[in-house]
């Protein structure tokens, strides 16, 4: 099981990187924002590269502000989470800067699972590769044939044959998958479909992305927005056959993986949501002072006041809440922070929907356009929503700990 994570970095150190992170974030990735849209348009392969990544991302490397999510020294700085919120928070606020630093999802929650469930032969082939940003991964989970809300539906086969396993099924919405780096997929599936207890059916194994049987059916869309180069993706697998040293941990400790793996990168989530959200109300009052209706400025009308406090008061709440569900999960680990973790993942995106949602109306027509980031963080606010379990489940699981807690 993942462990409590003890921090090992002073806060010192943590606000020096920080500084040079809002630093570089101020010289290096707002004055490209436009560079970027240019172009993700002029890409002629949706699976290609984009140069301001790559230039980016080893500026970023040389300069130490790389892996900065990762509680391993070695690989990564060693923060905390409750050291890392802020600094998420901070790459939030533009929706590609965390790839920048190697912190973007998946690759932060893959690098922690393997970091703490994989074997030392499967850290090396994998996890360092990972780790220095020479290759990219994604997890294949959910399912379109099923609810995939409820883990224990997952239907994908993984059947033991001599030496290796036979993995049969569908995945969709699978992040990542569509990047021409994306060189592992983590599946998980059902090794024991009979178990009595359905905790303990499914396992998580490792599918090198150029196996035979591993096919691509199609990119998905999210809400109209492509998200090339990174993509989301249909993926069937059609007699895929890897050896036995790729399973993960062993057999039926799959949804003790998933969860184990979840809580920080739901905590990640949420950190990046207050980022946009915070930067959605500072763009909400300069668009206020500078527009002209009626014969004032909108930010002397009264319904725009109102929406500006709310929010202030909407971010400031999601923020606190989150640093507490950091601070639990670093003390007591993700099980005994679960009831926390819901928390977060509840309010965090529903707030920056809302927030997102006034900024957007504040704008007019502008705000619907690319020509503001708020349309595109919009998006990515609903789609979390519904990532790594939705709104509903972790309604739920905080009603049941709750009741058991005061019945």
């Amino acid at each position: 099981m993942m462990n409590a994570t003890t921090p090992v970095v002073s806060d010192a150190r943590v606000e020096e990187v920080h500084d040079a992170l809002r630093q570089f974030m101020e010289e290096h990735i707002y004055p490209n924002e436009d560079r970027y849209r240019l172009e993700l348009k002029a890409l002629s392969d949706r699976r290609g590269f984009l140069p301001i990544l790559s230039e980016l991302r080893e500026l970023a490397k040389s300069r130490g502000l790389w892996n900065l999510f990762f509680s391993n020294q070695t690989l990564g700085s060693g923060f905390s989470n409750y050291q890392y919120a802020p600094l998420a928070e901070t790459m939030g606020r533009v929706m590609w800067a965390s790839e920048v630093f190697n912190c973007h999802p998946p690759e932060s929650g893959n690098m922690e699972l393997l970091h703490h469930y994989a074997s030392e032969q499967q850290k090396q082939q994998w996890l360092i590769p990972l780790a220095e940003g020479r290759i990219r991964s994604a997890v294949a989970m959910t399912e379109p044939q099923v609810a995939s809300s409820d883990a224990t539906n997952v239907e994908t086969e993984i059947l033991r044959d001599g030496d290796d396993y036979v993995i049969n099924g569908r995945k969709w919405f699978i992040s990542g998958a569509m990047h021409y780096d994306c060189q592992l997929l983590i599946v998980m599936g059902k090794t024991d479909p009979n178990h009595v207890n359905v905790h303990q059916q499914q396992s998580q194994i490792l599918v090198p992305m150029n196996t035979p049987g591993v096919e691509i059916v199609r990119p998905l869309t999210v809400m109209g927005y492509d998200d090339a180069p990174l993509g989301r993706a249909e993926l069937r697998f059609t007699n895929v056959r890897v050896p036995v040293s790729n399973m993960i941990l062993g057999e039926g400790r799959g949804f003790e993986i998933a969860q184990g793996r979840l809580g920080p990168g739901r905590l990640h989530h949420c950190m990046r949501l207050i980022g946009c959200a915070q930067r959605a109300l500072e763009e909400m009052v300069k668009r206020a002072e500078s527009r002209v209706a009626f014969g004032k400025p909108l930010s002397q009308q009264g319904s725009v006041r109102e929406d500006i406090a709310r929010s202030v008061c909407e971010i400031e709440q999601a923020r606190q809440l989150t640093l507490m569900a950091a601070r639990r999960l670093d003390d007591v680990g993700a099980k005994e922070a679960r009831d926390m973790i819901a928390m977060i993942k509840i309010v965090a995106p529903n707030m920056a929907q809302q927030v997102l949602d006034r900024a957007i109306q504040l704008h007019g027509a502008g705000g619907l356009t690319e020509d503001f980031f708020l349309a595109e963080a919009f998006t990515y606010a609903r789609w979390c929503r519904i990532a790594d379990g939705p709104d509903q489940v972790h309604l739920t699981s905080l009603a049941k700990q709750t009741i058991k807690k005061y019945a």
